[in-house]
Protein backbone atom coordinates (compact mmCIF):
# COMPACT_ATOMS: atom_id res chain seq x y z
CA UNK A 1 0.00 0.00 0.00
CA UNK A 2 1.13 3.79 -0.98
CA UNK A 3 1.44 6.11 1.95
CA UNK A 4 -1.14 8.39 2.38
CA UNK A 5 -1.61 11.72 4.16
CA UNK A 6 -3.76 11.14 7.78
CA UNK A 7 -4.47 14.00 9.93
CA UNK A 8 -6.03 12.65 13.05
CA UNK A 9 -7.92 15.18 15.62
CA UNK A 10 -7.11 14.67 19.27
CA UNK A 11 -8.40 15.04 22.61
CA UNK A 12 -9.06 15.29 25.83
CA UNK A 13 -11.27 16.76 29.13
CA UNK A 14 -10.99 14.48 31.76
CA UNK A 15 -7.60 14.27 34.43
CA UNK A 16 -4.57 15.32 33.14
CA UNK A 17 -5.24 16.34 30.00
CA UNK A 18 -2.05 17.07 28.59
CA UNK A 19 -0.23 14.22 29.58
CA UNK A 20 -3.21 12.49 28.01
CA UNK A 21 -2.95 14.18 24.55
CA UNK A 22 0.85 14.48 25.16
CA UNK A 23 1.30 10.33 25.22
CA UNK A 24 -1.59 10.05 22.02
CA UNK A 25 0.90 12.00 20.17
CA UNK A 26 3.66 9.97 21.16
CA UNK A 27 2.18 6.58 20.59
CA UNK A 28 0.56 7.41 16.89
CA UNK A 29 4.55 8.88 16.23
CA UNK A 30 5.54 5.15 17.40
CA UNK A 31 2.68 3.28 14.76
CA UNK A 32 5.09 1.12 12.13
CA UNK A 33 4.74 2.23 8.75
CA UNK A 34 3.95 6.01 9.30
CA UNK A 35 5.92 8.63 10.05
CA UNK A 36 4.74 11.68 12.47
CA UNK A 37 4.85 15.21 9.85
CA UNK A 38 3.48 17.22 12.11
CA UNK A 39 1.70 18.45 15.53
CA UNK A 40 -0.22 21.54 15.81
CA UNK A 41 -0.26 23.65 18.72
CA UNK A 42 -2.76 22.62 21.74
CA UNK A 43 -6.31 24.13 21.68
CA UNK A 44 -8.42 24.84 24.97
CA UNK A 45 -12.08 24.69 24.03
CA UNK A 46 -15.22 24.49 25.83
CA UNK A 47 -17.28 21.30 24.86
CA UNK A 48 -19.61 21.10 22.56
CA UNK A 49 -23.06 19.03 23.61
CA UNK A 50 -25.34 18.44 21.12
CA UNK A 51 -28.05 15.44 20.73
CA UNK A 52 -25.51 12.76 20.43
CA UNK A 53 -22.73 13.78 22.94
CA UNK A 54 -23.01 15.17 26.90
CA UNK A 55 -18.52 15.57 27.26
CA UNK A 56 -19.47 17.01 31.00
CA UNK A 57 -18.05 20.50 31.38
CA UNK A 58 -14.70 20.39 31.93
CA UNK A 59 -12.66 22.78 29.20
CA UNK A 60 -11.00 20.28 26.19
CA UNK A 61 -7.48 20.46 25.50
CA UNK A 62 -7.78 19.33 20.88
CA UNK A 63 -5.03 19.11 18.62
CA UNK A 64 -4.61 17.69 15.19
CA UNK A 65 -1.17 15.16 14.05
CA UNK A 66 -0.58 14.39 10.35
CA UNK A 67 1.01 11.18 9.45
CA UNK A 68 2.18 9.24 6.33
CA UNK A 69 1.22 5.95 6.46
CA UNK A 70 1.01 3.00 4.71
CA UNK A 71 -2.34 1.41 7.44
CA UNK A 72 -5.27 1.01 5.80
CA UNK A 73 -8.16 3.30 7.57
CA UNK A 74 -9.95 0.64 8.88
CA UNK A 75 -6.65 -0.60 10.44
CA UNK A 76 -5.72 2.93 11.56
CA UNK A 77 -9.37 3.76 13.35
CA UNK A 78 -9.08 0.03 15.05
CA UNK A 79 -5.52 1.13 16.09
CA UNK A 80 -7.06 4.99 17.52
CA UNK A 81 -9.57 3.07 19.61
CA UNK A 82 -7.29 0.64 20.98
CA UNK A 83 -5.05 4.05 21.98
CA UNK A 84 -8.20 5.55 23.29
CA UNK A 85 -8.56 2.12 25.28
CA UNK A 86 -5.13 1.95 26.78
CA UNK A 87 -5.20 5.18 27.86
CA UNK A 88 -8.57 5.05 29.95
CA UNK A 89 -11.26 5.86 27.62
CA UNK A 90 -14.49 4.29 28.74
CA UNK A 91 -16.17 3.25 25.69
CA UNK A 92 -19.38 2.46 27.30
CA UNK A 93 -20.25 6.02 27.85
CA UNK A 94 -18.61 7.57 24.01
CA UNK A 95 -20.09 10.46 23.91
CA UNK A 96 -18.95 11.56 27.60
CA UNK A 97 -16.48 12.80 29.38
CA UNK A 98 -13.43 11.42 28.09
CA UNK A 99 -9.02 10.67 29.05
CA UNK A 100 -8.90 10.60 25.07
CA UNK A 101 -10.76 11.13 22.01
CA UNK A 102 -9.04 10.52 18.33
CA UNK A 103 -10.56 10.81 15.34
CA UNK A 104 -9.26 10.42 11.87
CA UNK A 105 -10.09 13.46 10.12
CA UNK A 106 -8.88 12.99 6.67
CA UNK A 107 -6.95 10.03 4.88
CA UNK A 108 -5.71 11.10 1.93
CA UNK A 109 -8.43 12.43 -0.25
CA UNK A 110 -10.24 9.46 -0.32
CA UNK A 111 -14.07 9.49 1.17
CA UNK A 112 -15.26 6.28 3.19
CA UNK A 113 -18.43 5.72 4.74
CA UNK A 114 -18.21 2.24 6.10
CA UNK A 115 -20.20 1.81 8.72
CA UNK A 116 -18.21 3.80 11.92
CA UNK A 117 -15.59 4.59 9.80
CA UNK A 118 -16.55 7.62 8.21
CA UNK A 119 -13.72 9.84 6.20
CA UNK A 120 -13.71 12.84 6.06
CA UNK A 121 -15.09 13.12 9.40
CA UNK A 122 -18.83 14.17 8.97
CA UNK A 123 -19.06 17.54 11.58
CA UNK A 124 -15.01 18.60 11.28
CA UNK A 125 -16.39 21.34 9.43
CA UNK A 126 -18.42 22.73 12.18
CA UNK A 127 -15.67 22.84 14.86
CA UNK A 128 -13.49 25.33 15.17
CA UNK A 129 -11.36 23.31 18.02
CA UNK A 130 -10.43 21.23 14.24
CA UNK A 131 -10.47 23.27 11.97
CA UNK A 132 -7.94 26.29 14.29
CA UNK A 133 -5.23 22.95 14.44
CA UNK A 134 -6.23 22.08 10.66
CA UNK A 135 -5.41 25.42 9.37
CA UNK A 136 -2.10 25.79 11.51
CA UNK A 137 -0.41 22.57 9.89
CA UNK A 138 -1.92 22.89 6.30
CA UNK A 139 -4.53 26.44 5.66
CA UNK A 140 -4.80 24.99 1.61
CA UNK A 141 -5.74 21.54 2.35
CA UNK A 142 -9.03 20.79 0.77
CA UNK A 143 -12.27 19.34 1.95
CA UNK A 144 -12.46 16.20 -0.44
CA UNK A 145 -16.28 16.06 -0.19
CA UNK A 146 -17.05 20.20 0.26
CA UNK A 147 -13.68 21.02 -2.09
CA UNK A 148 -13.35 24.19 0.54
CA UNK A 149 -9.93 24.40 2.00
CA UNK A 150 -9.70 24.64 5.55
CA UNK A 151 -8.94 28.29 5.92
CA UNK A 152 -12.03 29.04 4.20
CA UNK A 153 -13.79 26.79 6.41
CA UNK A 154 -12.47 27.67 9.65
CA UNK A 155 -13.37 31.79 7.94
CA UNK A 156 -17.07 30.68 7.71
CA UNK A 157 -17.19 29.63 11.17
CA UNK A 158 -19.40 32.31 13.45
CA UNK A 159 -16.49 33.26 16.19
CA UNK A 160 -18.31 31.57 19.38
CA UNK A 161 -17.30 29.02 20.82
CA UNK A 162 -13.99 30.33 21.44
CA UNK A 163 -10.40 28.04 20.70
CA UNK A 164 -7.48 29.57 22.80
CA UNK A 165 -4.47 28.62 21.38
CA UNK A 166 -2.07 27.48 24.28
CA UNK A 167 1.62 26.60 25.29
CA UNK A 168 3.17 23.95 25.75
CA UNK A 169 3.01 21.70 22.73
CA UNK A 170 1.75 18.30 23.08
CA UNK A 171 4.49 15.75 23.07
CA UNK A 172 7.22 18.16 24.25
CA UNK A 173 7.58 15.63 27.32
CA UNK A 174 7.87 12.61 25.77
CA UNK A 175 10.36 13.44 22.67
CA UNK A 176 11.05 15.84 20.09
CA UNK A 177 7.98 17.54 18.22
CA UNK A 178 7.93 17.62 14.24
CA UNK A 179 7.70 21.30 12.80
CA UNK A 180 4.93 22.39 11.86
CA UNK A 181 4.14 25.54 9.41
CA UNK A 182 4.92 29.02 10.46
CA UNK A 183 1.14 30.36 10.12
CA UNK A 184 -0.83 31.25 12.63
CA UNK A 185 -4.87 30.15 12.65
CA UNK A 186 -7.46 32.85 13.45
CA UNK A 187 -9.21 31.85 16.83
Amino acid sequence: MARETAYIGFGSNQGDRLDYCDRAVTLLGLLPHSQLIAVSSLYETEPMVDDRTNPGTELFLNGVVCLETEIAPRSLLEICREVEQALGRDHDQRHGPRTLDLDILFYGSRILHEGHLIIPHPRLHLRRFVLAPMVELNPEWRHPELRVTMKDLLDDLPPTPTVLRLMPQPNSRYGSRPACSERTPSA
